[in-house]
Order: structure tokens, then sequence, then C-alpha cells
């Protein structure tokens, strides 16, 4: 098969089964790794594009399509992952604009609530199990992420300490 017909299929489905953003690096990681990329180079994608300003998911996507395929290869995965949202909230806001005094629209919101963090918490916990391997410095550094993030620190800030403490102890 074609590598950017396979790029594009591949994030194309990635984001038709997913909503994107963080709940999507679980089924990222499924499609990519192995096939475009090694585990620890998706685990770097991911810590890298926490970091960058902008959409995690398309960080990731530019990342894994051009590591398969060049700037191309990065193009056609970008491609791949905003044409299903695009096409997707089109159609949303216009049935949403049709039924947006209806009851059941916010209990439909509140009920994907807790669907989409458990997602998020499954892909952040398969991504924690695979750093694991680092020993007991990396569960001292997700035990202080979680810490940090917990008493409300920045994200964006947690996640440059953990890299800080990264090149302190495994170089």
């Amino acid at each position: 098969m074609d590598p950017y017909l396979d790029l594009f299929l591949t994030f194309l489905k990635v984001n038709l089964l997913s909503t994107s953003g963080p709940a999507s690096v679980g089924l990222l990681y499924n499609e990519a790794v192995g096939k475009f990329v090694t585990d620890g180079e998706f685990v770097q994608a991911v810590g890298f594009s926490s970091v960058l300003p902008g959409s995690d998911a398309l960080q990731l996507a530019m990342y894994v399509g051009y590591a398969a395929g060049g700037i191309a290869g990065g193009l056609v995965s970008l491609l791949a992952s905003i044409l299903p949202p695009t096409v997707l909230i089109f159609g949303a806001v216009m049935v949403l604009h049709r039924v947006r005094r209806e009851a059941w629209v916010a209990s439909f919101v509140e009920g994907l609530t807790p669907a989409i963090s458990v997602v998020i918490l499954f892909a952040a916990w398969r991504i924690f199990e695979k750093g694991s391997e680092t020993g007991w410095q990396g569960w001292l550094i997700g035990a202080a992420s979680l810490a940090a993030l917990l008493l409300n620190a920045p994200a964006r800030i947690v996640v440059m300490a953990a890299a800080a403490l990264g090149v302190i102890w495994f170089s």
C-alpha cells in the first residue's frame, strides 16, 4: 500500500473514532506504534506536543506523518486529521442550531464528560506503564507531576519540569 494513503487512512480512522485531542492518544498509540514510529518515539512525541502551544493531536499527527513520510507525510497526516472534525462540526452545528433549546442536549453533553475522562485516564496509564521501565525515577517523576497538577500547577510547566528531571536522571 502507498505509505501516504496508509497515513491518510490511519489518521482518518483515528479522527473518526475518537474525539481528537488527548482522548485520541490511546487510539493513535495502537495505530501508529510499530507501524510508523517506535514506542519510544511516540512517548517522546506525546511529551513534546504537550509542551508546544496548539492541538496535541495535530502535532502528534504531523510528527508521526513526518517520521513515516517526511514533509509530505506530515501534511497528509494533518489533512486526514482535520478533515473529519471539520465536516462533522458543520453537520453538528446545523443540527444543534435547530435543537439547541431541547433539554436532552444538555443531558447528552453531561453524559459525555465521564466517558471522555476515562478514555484520557486509560491513555495516560498506558503511556505511564511504558515509561515505568525507567525504574523508581520514572515513578517519582510521575508522582511529583500528579501532585503538582493536583495543586493546580500549569500543565506545560509540569511537563517541562518532568523533562528537565528526565535529562538529569536518565542522561
